[in-house]
């Protein structure tokens, strides 16, 4: 030490010596795995300890020097780099320590820091103090270590039953320590070590602090004492001390003091007991196998000297300090001279062992007998000891059985003193003085001694030696009499003796006989034999003529005299009215005859306890009568003592419950307590008398004590309900009152003799009101009045004696004060740490308090509801209301302070901490006190710091045990149970608080804020910045325990279900918004909590799998938190940690943190050179879920004989709650309430016959509803725990940045969870109820890897890997999707919404295979040959096999997906709808459509489409209900619209009548007013307008439509007929939806969709086609075409012309934000209309003829543009407005169209190119374009400075290629339109310069005008005829306009034109394939335009 003189800032004097004891305590009594090893290092490193026990380092000028330099020069501690300066005041200090202990200055200095280490473990001590008991505890651990150690050897005496390793070492070890001198050390120590004299020493230098580190102190050197004087007795038990060892302990023994009561202190006590089995070889009787070398190593018999020594040592008269002593030393050696004596090596030993008789008679004078029982048998800690209880009875059996005629020679003796009393009494002269009372003490010793039997070992059953064959087999294993084998000699004699001392007995030795009788009836064998002694020695005289002079000692004799006192006493019974009602002279009992009958009471009351037999034998004996004797005799004036006595024995009578129910009439009868009252009679009588007259003015009360003792032992039996019927309003309400009034609220103002006897009256009164309130419970008839009839009149009955103390709980009474009062009392006495009389009496009468108040809160919900449901005129207050009372003796609301502040005092008194946090829990559940309490709580720093303390100590506890049964024999382990129940509470008061808003009491405990916002928070270690040690830091500190040592967290282990809620605490402080910031950053920097954690998981717990489930549950939760959080703050690295943790199949180099960059490095660069070396470990999230056990085993149905199983089943759901943790559960005790009424209710005889059968059915029912409640509990332990494992895989996919987990190391994560999951999800007896959470995972995980593996080919790598398609190979791409379809089909006809998720899976991963848009280049296109041979690509591949897969589940798969398409839940109908879309869009062989078609699945979906009709009216209202049948109707067209792209699918929906369907759906006509509804918009803008919500309805049918006509092409006129006849019978919406006013962008959508139907149905021929329609129709039909025709060019008018520009600004204006994505969509749409109404036009010319002058005309003969160029609607606010949309439009319009037309296509085609370049050279484009190119696809201002770089380039590509693809569309659009437009110009301009013979005005009856007009309007087919030919005002074309049509359509058509036209063909036509058609057609028109004049 000073050579290195770094200090320990563990303390060398307590940290070392802390571990060691820890070390031995894990061996020897815990037991641990593995600790021998440990225990073999500990002992060779600590073994100069052990050697030079308690030597403390001595002190050195050396090291005096370096502590004094240490404040300027600094000191070095270990473990720290560099010196450490300290403050001059710990140098001082640690001087001042090394004086008080004398101990080395560093040593001293160590304790000092350890001391301010461990500051915040001991609230309110300065570190000198902590330090001094540091110093103190490494000296018990010292000495408890040597203790433990000296116990696990072999011996004669015990053995703990160690691993013969263990002991070995052991042995070795103390062997070594013993022959060094360890013997003669430790009576110095003893001898040296004081309480007084070390407080002498610290009270001189301030080292005491407050009363709590005193008795700490004092505690810790008793202790310390204590064990060092237990190793030496251990010793002595299990081995011989040398002749050394042993005259020393004699020595010390000779010095021996007693204390001020006579008895020894324990120390010297354990010292006496040690030499005692020095001198024992009662072993050598046992006869056990190792008995030959037991005595081989005994000095006694081997070493001469050995014996001689000890001999002449106890011979030597020189007397002891306590000859008593000396005595018992004596009679010891006597007895072992004895037995040597008899032992064939004893004859060598002869001229010691004749001694024997002469050491017996001086061990006699010396009063041997006396001693023991008041020297060994008064000290406290002799009944604690099993093995001292052991060896004094040795020792008096011994006595009794190897010297009897010592024995013979006492009783001689007494006789002889009984005779000279008997006769100096007689002449009146004084008492010889040389009586000896030697037989007396033996008798009395024997009583005390066996009547307390702390172990139940039942010794006395020695003294009884069975006569007669007993027929009850459970004594004595006698069993059908064979227990007549020869008992051994020492029980003969024993009983002998007890029979021969009752025989011919003196008066004087009577009472002690007694006393012997009654100590060895002690127990239920020997109760029934002294039972059975007293009725033999009745018997055997019984002949005798007077018949009392039999054996005084027989039940006839006694039950005699009681009588006879009875009719003696009873004729001098006072007048109760007389004035003075005192005792008279007693004439009836002298003194001795009162001890006499108080010992003859004592002893029935002893045997009648034990022994039921005896008890209702005595009791129903027709002469003895002894419950009536006692009753009577209580009426009589005798002492009160002797009344307590019979109110005692009748208590013990009472146990029985036939005899309570006799015994409460009785009482009433006698009117013990007068409950009515005569009506002359002035004053009460009975015990109330007695109490307020005679026991105050004694001060004593031991008549009150006894009968609190009767009622409360009746009342455990029965209450009777009509106790006192006839004579009073029956009840027991009159004792109650009694007890109340006169016995608890008085007791505190009377005066008592005997201090202790307060406490003992409070605790016996309030043991009864406890027993009272347990056994009630609130029933609705309580709480009515009723009335019973008395003597005539009627009167209110008595309520159940609980309501009448609820009913005093709940209000402000003295009853409650009393009880408030007597709790602030009890902790006021607790916190004096000093011994008081009646200190458990006091703490019991608490705990009645505590517990009083906890059943008033916990019925008091009850009682309320039924109170206000019966409207009854009570009045109550909530308890928890009438706690917060003002307190008047503090004048501070200070109740529940008082109560929390036993939670202080756990360690000495658990239970009432125990009960002290179950009330605070209960009144956590109330927020509005909450915030009271906190107040109450922190309004004084020094109660608050004390509040804090005893929670934390609570939750510290390390004795603490999980205990599973209620009714533990140990008392220890009962504690420990106590004391985890009381964390338990303290947890859930916590959980409870924490979800109530703050400031609640968990936020205090645990170390929050409470006066400044939570958040603010700063959490440190206990000890920094004088933060105290919390509830929190106490979890913590629990929790980490072992989380460094491989086998993990200790407590989860130990004490699952307290694990389980510390790691619920700390799941709801991470979750709660305020809470989490300050506890998450405190966790992961100060505990480093998660991660030490989590690389423990899973937890296994075979014995308790639902605790380990649900630890793991609050972990991963937390977790998921940890990981969401972190990413967000961007702290990767705790990212990165967690995740590779829980994520990596590579095993851990577990390391520590300092190193493990350097680690990492090495780690990373070596795996990725020996990949292959490395074995795999199973991921940590998949080894979680392997612990989750997915199958349950369900409890097997009832077999039931007797109840009815449905009934049955109906009461169990009527007993059924949801208790705290949300588990629907059975009340089982409320269940065995109600069926074991129901057995009662039974009448008759068979019934009573049945009743053990019926029992056992009630049992087995209750054992099949607890196995149910566990395994609900167990399911929903698995659901939570798959839930959070579900949410921590979430998070770990979706909220930790992207590139922690690479994509082909995340596809492999995704792929193995998925796998696993399945496996463990389709295996066979995988519970239902798990389901539903594992397909969500699934549903999650397909969507991560289906993203997964799109973003790794939009990044273009992987598509070249030889695997396959993407880092994933296909094969494990195939297993998934068996699995899911395995999955899918394994949840049968149930679980549809569960099948949801499955299809939404299914949908992601055939997602998976679809190929990417791709760029439009409008390059020529590969030849047709080259596409055919070109190799497969990876998409085509994998969907091939993806389909083959799916279609080898045939009919099955095709059956469960088309179910749900057609019914069920809306969700589960629109993703199995979608899925099948989705196969049939891959479905190349039409198997599916095939399936569909011929199952009757298509029709059933076809003529669903009518039911939805009226739901799809009600959208349409402004509020629409649900927008469900929406949603679903546009599934249902998508899913049409796939069958419809195929022809066969089109044929077949046209033949099950879908257009028919859809004709009779009437939602078609309902078009919503668009500006009406503005108001009742939805501002979120979540629910569309119902303008939008029609669109919705209308364009997918639309759709519908125009796919079916492309498929059923030309040459099947079915559809194009079908469709034409919906358009006409909805005529009038379309008509009203092609004159638009407002064309907004859904109404071109919709302008765009219909033109395109129209343009393919609305020509000549349909009609024709649709079969026959007669002429009427016809016409009809025609008109409603020739008004389609007429609506269409005017609309081509409006947006060839006027509109166009208007509308795409009015775009920009309205919608800046997303003006290009808009802009663009609205000029598709425009161009699309355009060419639709082209195409029309192109149509109609076509089909009315092949010839140009045939043709009919479109378009008017003006070639002049229209007007209004700049936007205004001049062509609508024309002179004819009413004519506006019937004027025909002009060619000049037509040309207009196609001017445009070429310029945009210029426009687009340069866009295109310039996406096309930026897509190419992606990598270099600068930021800001990017951004703008990602600015239309993400939401939200500042959304994209939030993505990362890939993902941005990644968007930037999507946005192009969309762009490019859009333009794309434009330019075929512009193309096409400029060749219809071509084409009809070219037709029109060919009939009009050609064949059209112009008019003039002036002959109008010309043929031509007809001609003309024909052709314009012409019978079956003009576009233009309106129904009256309003076509005719157009039908003049004079000569003139035909002029003008020619110069305005040359000047019109000119060179530049013509150049672009032919320019637009080469740029984008010939790729195209129509080579050379605009260069045709430009040539004619041109041709045309030059013609001369005709």
């Amino acid at each position: 030490m000073a050579a290195q003189m770094a200090v320990n800032s563990g303390a060398s004097l307590w940290g070392p010596l802390k571990e060691l004891w820890e070390t031995v305590d894990g061996a020897v009594l815990r037991r641990q795995p593995e600790s021998v090893h440990l225990l073999d290092l500990q002992l060779k490193k600590h073994k100069p300890h052990f050697l030079s026990l308690f030597k403390n380092p001595p002190k050195s000028a050396e090291q005096r020097e370096k502590v004094r330099k240490a404040s300027t020069e600094g000191i070095a501690i270990q473990g720290q780099q560099g010196s450490r300066l300290l403050p001059e005041q710990l140098l001082t200090e640690a001087f001042i320590l090394s004086d008080l202990f004398d101990i080395g200055e560093l040593a001293a200095l160590e304790l000092l820091l350890a001391g301010e280490q461990q500051q915040p473990y001991f609230p309110g001590l300065t570190r000198g103090l902590v330090a001094v008991l540091l110093y103190w505890d490494g000296k018990l651990c010292m000495a408890n270590s040597l203790r433990t150690l000296i116990q696990s050897r072999q011996g004669k005496t015990f053995t703990l039953d160690l691993s013969g390793e263990l002991v070995a070492l052991t042995t070795r070890f103390t062997d070594e320590l013993m022959s060094q001198g360890l013997t003669k050390r430790i009576l110095t120590l003893v001898s040296e070590i004081s309480v007084t004299r070390e407080f002498e020493r610290l009270q001189k230098e301030r080292g005491l602090g407050n009363e709590k580190h005193r008795k700490e102190v004092a505690d810790l050197i008793k202790e310390c004492r204590q064990a060092l004087a237990d190793s030496l007795f251990s010793w002595t038990c299990q081995s011989p001390l040398s002749k050394d060892d042993t005259l020393a302990l004699i020595g010390h023994l000779e010095t021996v003091t007693a204390q001020a009561d006579g008895s020894l202190d324990s120390v010297s006590l354990a010292l006496v007991m040690a030499l005692l089995y020095c001198l024992d070889v009662s072993f050598i009787e046992q006869g056990t196998e190792d008995r030959d070398d037991l005595l081989q190593a005994l000095p006694l018999l081997t070493e001469r000297q050995y014996v001689s020594a000890v001999h002449s040592r106890l011979m030597d008269s020189q007397p002891w300090k306590l000859p008593g002593l000396q005595a018992v030393c004596r009679l010891a050696w006597a007895l072992l001279l004895r037995v040597l004596s008899q032992l064939p090596q004893g004859s060598a030993l002869v001229e010691f062992t004749e001694a024997d008789e002469a050491l017996a008679d001086q061990a006699l004078l010396g009063d041997v007998f006396l001693f023991m029982k008041e020297g060994i048998l008064g000290c406290e800690s002799f009944s604690q000891e099993e093995f001292y209880i052991r060896r004094v009875h040795s020792l008096i059996t011994d006595f009794l059985a190897l010297m009897p005629m010592k024995v013979k020679q006492l009783r001689n003796r007494a006789d002889e003193d009984a005779r000279l009393v008997h006769m100096s009494l007689q002449m009146d002269s004084e008492l010889p003085s040389s009586l000896r009372k030697d037989l007396d003490h033996l008798m009395i010793l024997i009583g005390e001694f066996y009547s307390k039997d702390p172990f139940g070992l039942e010794l006395g059953l020695e003294f009884w030696c069975p006569t007669e064959s007993l027929q009850h087999s459970s004594l004595q294993g006698s069993y059908l009499g064979m227990a007549l084998q020869r008992p051994p000699h020492k029980q003969v004699v024993l009983s002998k003796f007890v029979r021969q001392m009752g025989d011919l007995l003196p008066s004087t030795l009577y009472i002690s006989y007694l006393r012997m009788l009654k100590g060895l009836a002690n127990g239920p064998q020997c109760a029934h034999y002294c039972f059975s002694l007293l009725k033999t020695n009745g018997a055997a005289h019984s002949d005798n003529i007077q018949g009392v002079s039999g054996s005084p000692v027989s039940w006839e004799h006694f039950f005699h005299s009681l009588m006879l006192y009875h009719e003696n006493l009873r004729r001098d019974l006072p007048n109760p009215d007389s004035a003075h009602y005192r005792h008279p002279p007693l004439r009836g009992i002298t003194q001795r005859e009162m001890e006499g009958l108080t010992s003859f009471l004592q002893l029935l009351t002893t045997i009648i306890t034990w022994s039921e037999n005896a008890r209702l034998a005595l009791c129903e004996h027709p002469q003895w009568t002894p419950a009536v004797v006692m009753l009577g005799l209580l009426q009589c004036s005798v002492p009160p003592v002797l009344k307590a006595e019979l109110l005692h024995c009748l208590a013990a009578f009472g146990k029985s419950p036939e005899i309570a129910a006799s015994l409460w009439q009785s009482l009433e009868y006698t009117q013990i307590l007068q409950t009515v009252r005569a009506p002359g009679q002035r004053q009460a009588a009975g015990i109330e008398v007695e109490l307020n007259e005679i026991e105050s003015s004694c001060e004593e009360y031991p008549l009150t004590r006894s009968f609190c003792h009767l009622i409360s032992t009746l009342v455990e039996g029965s209450l009777p309900v009509n106790l006192g019927a006839g004579l009073r309003v029956p009840g027991f309400q009159p004792y109650l009152n009694f007890l109340r009034d006169s016995v608890f609220l008085p007791f505190p103002t009377r005066a008592y003799r005997r201090p202790a006897e307060k406490w003992e009256v409070a605790d016996s009164v309030l043991e009864v009101f406890h027993k009272l309130l347990r056994d009630y419970e609130p029933q609705p008839s309580d709480f009515v009045q009723e009335i019973v009839e008395l003597q005539g009149e009627q009167v209110p009955a008595h309520k159940p004696p609980g309501h009448s103390i609820m009913f005093h709980l709940l209000n402000d009474s003295p009853m409650l004060a009393l009880c408030l009062s007597l709790l602030e009392e009890g902790v006021r006495q607790l916190d004096t740490y000093a011994p008081f009389p009646g200190k458990k009496h006091l703490q019991s009468a608490v705990l009645h308090c505590l517990c009083l108040l906890d059943l008033a809160l916990q019925k008091e919900a009850v009682f309320m509801d039924l109170l206000r449901e019966s409207q009854a005129s009570l009045l109550v207050s909530p308890l928890e209301q009438l706690l917060q009372g003002v307190s008047p003796q503090t004048r501070r609301a200070d109740h529940i302070v008082n109560i929390a502040r036993y939670l202080y005092h756990s360690s000495s008194n658990p239970e009432a901490a125990f009960q002290s946090a179950k009330i605070l829990r209960r009144i956590a559940n109330y927020p509005n006190i909450q915030i009271r309490l906190v107040g109450d709580f922190t309004h004084d720093q020094a109660v608050s710091d004390k509040l804090m303390a005893g929670f934390v100590e609570c939750l510290d506890n390390e004795d603490a045990e999980e205990g599973t049964e209620k009714d533990d024999v140990d008392s220890q382990k009962k504690v420990a149970r106590i004391r985890h129940e009381t964390q338990i509470h303290i947890l859930n008061l916590l959980i409870t608080s924490l979800e109530l808003k703050a400031p609640n009491l968990a936020l205090y405990l645990l170390g929050y804020e409470v006066k400044k916002p939570v958040s603010s928070t700063n959490l440190q270690d206990p000890g920094v910045l004088g933060c105290p040690r919390s509830c929190l830091h106490a979890i913590l500190s629990r929790l980490q325990r072992g989380t460094e040592k491989r086998s993990g967290p200790a407590l989860t282990q130990q004490a699952p279900h307290l694990a389980e809620l510390c790691y619920q605490v700390i799941y709801q402080l991470c979750a709660c918004p305020d809470t989490s910031g300050p506890t998450m950053r405190y966790l992961r920097t100060s505990q480093d909590f998660l991660f030490s954690h989590l690389q423990h998981l899973p937890f296994i717990l075979p014995s308790n799998q639902i605790a380990a489930l649900s630890q793991m549950s609050w972990l991963m939760k937390t977790a998921a938190i940890e990981l969401r959080v972190t990413s967000l703050n961007r702290q990767r690295s705790h990212t990165q940690r967690l995740v590779s943790l829980l994520l990596d199949d590579q095993p851990h180099a577990q390391h520590a943190d300092g190193e493990s960059g350097m680690e990492d490095e090495t780690r990373s660069v070596s795996g990725f050179l020996h990949f292959d070396t490395v074995s795999k470990v199973r991921r940590k999230l998949l080894s979680v879920l392997d612990a989750i056990e997915f199958s349950q085993d369900m409890p097997e149905l009832l077999q039931l004989d007797f109840f009815e199983r449905t009934q049955i089943e109906q009461v169990i759901s009527n007993c059924e709650h949801v208790n705290e943790q949300g588990h629907t559960v059975c009340n089982v005790k409320l269940l065995h309430r109600v069926l074991v009424a129901e057995v009662n209710a039974l009448q008759g005889m068979a019934a009573i016959g049945q009743r053990p059968l019926l029992m056992e059915e009630v049992n087995s029912i209750l054992q099949q509803v607890v196995e149910r409640n566990r395994v609900r509990r167990s399911l929903s332990a698995k659901r939570h725990a798959l839930q959070s494992w579900r949410s921590l895989v979430e998070t770990l996919l979706t909220a930790c940045p992207a590139d922690l987990i690479p994509a082909d190391e995340r596809q492999l994560i995704i792929r193995d969870l998925l796998l696993d999951l399945h496996d463990k999800v389709l295996s066979e007896d995988a519970a239902g109820e798990l389901m539903p959470i594992v397909a969500g995972a699934v549903f999650t995980l397909t969507a991560h890897l289906s993203q997964s593996v799109l973003s790794e080919q939009q990044q273009g790598v992987g598509l070249e890997a030889s695997s396959g398609f993407a880092s994933i190979a296909n094969s494990a791409l195939h297993l998934i999707l068996r699995k899911l379809l395995d999955f899918i089909l394994s949840t049968g006809g149930g679980y549809q919404r569960l099948r949801a998720h499955l299809y939404g899976s299914l949908l992601y991963y055939l997602q998976i295979a679809q190929k990417p848009e791709e760029p439009d280049t409008l390059q020529t296109g590969k030849a047709m040959w080259e596409r055919l041979t070109a190799p497969e690509d990876g998409f085509s591949k994998l969907q091939r096999e993806n389909l083959a897969i799916i279609e080898s589940y045939g009919k099955a798969l095709m059956e469960v997906v088309c179910r749900d398409a057609c019914d069920g839940h809306e969700i589960s109908r629109m993703l199995a709808m979608a899925v099948l879309d989705r196969i049939l869009s891959i479905d190349r062989q039409n198997q599916w459509l095939l399936y569909i078609c011929n199952s009757g699945y298509l029709r059933s979906l076809v003529e669903s489409l009518r039911q939805d009709d009226v739901a799809l009216q009600s959208l349409l209202t402004p509020q629409p209900p649900l927008l469900k049948p929406l949603y679903i109707f546009e599934s249902k067209m998508a899913l049409l619209t796939r069958v419809a792209k195929t022809g066969q699918g089109a044929v077949e929906l046209l033949r099950c009548g879908l257009v028919a369907q859809l004709m009779e759906c009437q939602v078609f006509d309902m078009v919503p007013d668009s500006d009406a509804h503005r108001v009742m918009r939805d501002p979120s803008g979540f629910i569309p307008s119902p303008m939008d919500r029609y669109r919705q309805i209308l364009l997918p049918t639309l759709r519908l439509f125009q796919v079916i006509l492309t498929s059923t092409s030309i040459n099947h006129q079915q559809g194009a007929a079908q469709v034409l006849q919906w358009l006409i019978v909805h005529a009038d919406t379309i008509q009203s939806l092609l004159r638009c006013q407002e064309l907004s962008m859904g109404a071109l959508q919709e302008l765009s969709l219909l033109t395109g139907i129209i343009s393919k149905t609305a020509l000549p021929g349909a009609l024709e086609m649709g079969g026959e329609v007669n002429s009427a129709a016809l016409m009809e039909f025609q008109g409603h075409i020739n008004r389609f025709q007429r609506l269409c060019l005017s609309l081509l008018g409006r947006l060839a012309g006027s509109e166009r520009d208007r509308l795409l600004k009015q775009a920009e204006i309205s919608a800046p934000g997303e003006s290009a994505e808009r802009r663009e969509e609205m000029e598709v749409a425009m161009q699309q209309v355009c060419a639709n109404i082209m195409e029309y036009c192109q149509a109609l010319l076509l089909q009315s003829s092949a010839q140009a002058q045939f043709s009919i005309c479109l378009f008017s003969p003006s070639g002049s543009e229209p007007a209004g160029r700049d936007g205004a609607r001049t062509d609508l606010s024309s002179t004819v407005p009413s004519m506006a949309y019937s004027r025909v439009p002009s060619l000049g319009l037509v040309l207009y169209l196609l001017k445009n037309s070429a310029a945009d296509f210029f426009r687009f085609h340069q866009s295109h190119r310039q996406s096309l370049g930026k897509l190419q050279s992606l990598d270099q484009l600068p930021p800001e374009e990017l951004k703008e190119l990602c600015q239309g696809l993400v939401s939200g201002p500042g959304a994209v400075e939030k993505i990362s770089s890939v993902q941005r380039s990644l968007l930037a590509k999507r946005r192009l290629v969309q762009l490019i693809n859009n333009r794309a569309k434009l330019l075929a659009l512009c193309s096409y339109v400029i060749e219809t437009c071509l084409f009809v110009l070219w037709r029109h301009l060919e009939y009009y310069l050609l064949h059209c013979i112009p008019t003039d005005p002036k002959d109008s009856l010309l043929p031509g005008s007809t001609l003309y007009r024909s052709r314009l309007a012409d019978d079956s087919f003009s576009g233009l005829q309106a129904s009256g030919g309003r076509g005719l005002s157009l039908s003049r074309v004079s000569q003139q306009d035909l002029d003008l049509l020619k110069s305005d359509m040359a000047a019109g058509f000119g060179e530049a034109l013509q150049r672009k036209l032919l320019e637009v063909e080469g740029l984008y036509s010939q790729v195209r394939s129509r080579y050379t058609f605009i260069q045709a057609l430009v040539r004619r028109i041109r041709g045309l335009l030059r013609q001369p004049k005709s």
